[in-house]
């Protein structure tokens, strides 16, 4: 099952985080193996005990009580049962092993709630079943096995998909699951990696409960671990902002420790996260919001929001920039408004390094931002000392 908890401990100056805190460096990779062998080998075990006393059973009935008769038949039945053991053992691995993987796909909340679903489905079962005792025997146990079979799906199944009022019932919220979109927030490295996340979480436009995956933290390691210095200072930028992010009032942030599927890519497990949770996915990654958006799952995108606050600039305006250097084609010089739009000026090239008034004549929005083409507001400007 997936496991909730809170951040870490707060970092040193230029400490970089583990992947695995270090309560929990038990779990690490590997682990799981261990905890697998010892399975096998304790059904191993129960099955050679098993062997041994078939075997001596076997060879007492072939009526020979001599000792050695009777140790030969314990050695084969214990030959017999290690060699099955061991492919018994192996399958309750395997077995329970998928069973894990499957029940840590399952919220907590939905968990919790079809199990109770379950035992008060068995008891209504029982209920109905005491009159059909006085059908024939052969009757009577089909249809009591069908009933409870019946009851007890219907009611885990009612119960999960109204954990949450069943659970208000009693008092309890259900931690980090939301039913409602913007409840949960979930986040992408992108973000993380964006400065501009802090001034929307102190503002209060993103708030409540924030879930960061282990694969993000994991990511922004890695980057922060990059041998190019300025990956490697995106990535401590990254790791600074998931510690402020930790201190603020405003968010709950919570690490979530999901056991994946082998080989499951971190965007794959955020969608998934996203829609067992009911969360909203927050990413500037424009191919993960595309993935998400084909599979229902809400997206907040701080570069569109970014984008759609930032003030128009129209043809026929008039703007002061600065120009900075050349541009692609012949003549251009590139400036920038102060919300960082790129301007294009034509036949301003000799003026780079001076600010100069331009005429706003077109204005072109991208899939990367706004783009903006001037003319010199005075074109004999580019003639002055």
């Amino acid at each position: 099952m997936a496991h909730v908890e809170t951040l870490p401990r707060e970092l040193d100056e230029g400490e970089v985080p583990s992947p695995l805190p270090a309560h929990d460096r038990s779990r690490a990779p590997g682990r799981p193996g261990v905890i697998a062998r010892g399975l096998v080998e304790s059904v191993r075990v129960i099955v050679v005990a098993l062997g041994a006393v078939a075997g001596w059973q076997v060879a007492a009935a072939t009526g020979r009580d001599a000792t050695s008769h009777l140790l030969l038949g314990i050695v084969l039945g214990s030959a017999v049962g290690y060699v099955i053991g061991g492919v018994i053992g192996r399958s309750t691995a395997t077995a329970v092993t998928d069973l894990e993987r499957e029940l840590a796909r399952v919220p907590a909340a939905d968990l919790l709630a079809g199990t109770f679903g379950l035992f008060a489905g068995m008891a209504l079962a029982t209920l109905v079943s005491l009159p059909l005792f006085h059908l024939p025997n052969v009757a009577a146990y089909t249809t009591v096995a069908f009933a409870y079979a019946s009851f007890g799906y219907a009611g885990m199944q009612v119960a999960r998909n109204k954990s949450e009022e069943l659970l208000a019932v009693f008092g309890v919220r259900p931690r980090a699951a939301g039913r409602r979109g913007g409840e949960v927030s979930i986040l992408d490295s992108s973000a993380l990696l964006d400065g501009r996340i802090l001034p929307l979480v102190q503002l209060g436009f993103l708030g409540g409960t924030t879930l960061l995956a282990q694969g993000v933290l994991e990511e922004l390691q890695a980057v922060a671990d990059s041998s190019d210095p300025a990956r490697r200072a995106r990535g401590r930028r990254g790791l600074d902002t998931v510690m402020t992010l930790k201190r603020d009032p405003h968010i709950e942030m919570i690490l979530v420790r999901d056991q994946p599927t082998p080989g499951e890519p971190v965007d794959s497990q955020l969608l998934r996260l996203a829609r067992e949770r009911g969360g909203v996915l927050v990413t500037n990654d424009s191919s993960l919001a595309t993935m998400a958006a084909a599979l229902d799952v809400p997206v907040r995108s701080i570069h569109v929001l970014a984008e759609a606050m930032r003030a128009p600039v129209v043809a026929g305006e008039h703007v002061a920039v600065r120009l900075l250097r050349r541009g692609r084609d012949a003549g251009q010089a590139v400036a920038y408004l102060d919300d960082g739009t790129m301007v294009v000026v034509e036949a301003a090239e000799a003026l780079i390094g001076r600010t100069v008034d331009v005429l706003i004549k077109n204005a072109i929005r991208t899939a990367s931002g706004q783009m903006v083409f001037a003319v010199l507001a005075d074109p004999g400007a580019d003639q002055a000392p």
